[in-house]
């Protein structure tokens, strides 16, 4: 196999594997249950990763890598920070039936168990936080926000939009996506001193 043919094999093997975890859950996926989905045989699999918990990992980062990438563009562009708040609390919400959320909160749960993913996750989960904190940093550097730690304050929206999250994904109607980004805009506006309005 070429390294170019092993490659575009990578990746249809970690797209599988995504559907197939988004399916059936990281715990309970198997080497063999990539394999059959992917038409290829399970010897292939673990020549790609050598271990389950490896194909779990990567796949875990090949899904919320995408998520990222989104974020990236976003952080990159050149518009004002608090523009760029406004798309990342949208951009951080879930929407409809989200697979991406999905992963997130099954990552997060099969962590506590697989060292090899709690690496990844950790790592992905931070980044998101560090570059919340860029913004508002940017923001109070131009005057936009008040907020005398960034740092603190990414994290506390972050673990209030994690946790407004967890509970749209998991129970259904309980709450609704209209509450939870009026309470994301009241939470980040307190923390940074503006108007809600100015969020929405």
């Amino acid at each position: 196999m070429t390294r170019r043919a092993a490659e575009i094999r990578l990746d249809a093997l970690l797209r599988t594997a995504c559907e197939v975890i988004a399916e059936r859950g990281l715990a309970n996926t198997r080497t063999a249950d990539v394999a059959e989905a992917a038409g290829v045989s399970q010897a292939l699999v673990f020549y790609h990763f050598a271990t389950k918990d490896r194909m779990l990992a990567q796949a875990f980062a090949y899904a919320v890598e995408q998520d990222l990438t989104r974020l990236d563009a976003v952080v990159r562009s050149t518009a004002p920070p608090l523009a760029k708040l406004r798309r990342m609390l949208r951009l951080y919400a879930p929407t409809g039936r989200s697979t991406s959320w999905s992963m997130w909160i099954d990552g997060w749960a099969e962590s506590l168990r697989t060292p090899e993913l709690e690496k990844v996750s950790r790592r992905l989960d931070l980044r998101w936080r560090q570059d919340l904190a860029a913004v508002i940093t940017a923001g109070v550097a131009d005057g936009t926000f008040q907020c005398p730690d960034p740092a603190g304050a990414a994290w506390r929206i972050s673990a209030v939009m994690d946790g407004l999250a967890v509970q749209l994904s998991v129970h259904e109607r309980v709450i609704t996506r209209r509450q939870i980004a009026e309470w994301i805009r009241l939470v980040a506006a307190r923390e940074l001193g503006v108007e809600p309005a100015a969020l929405d």
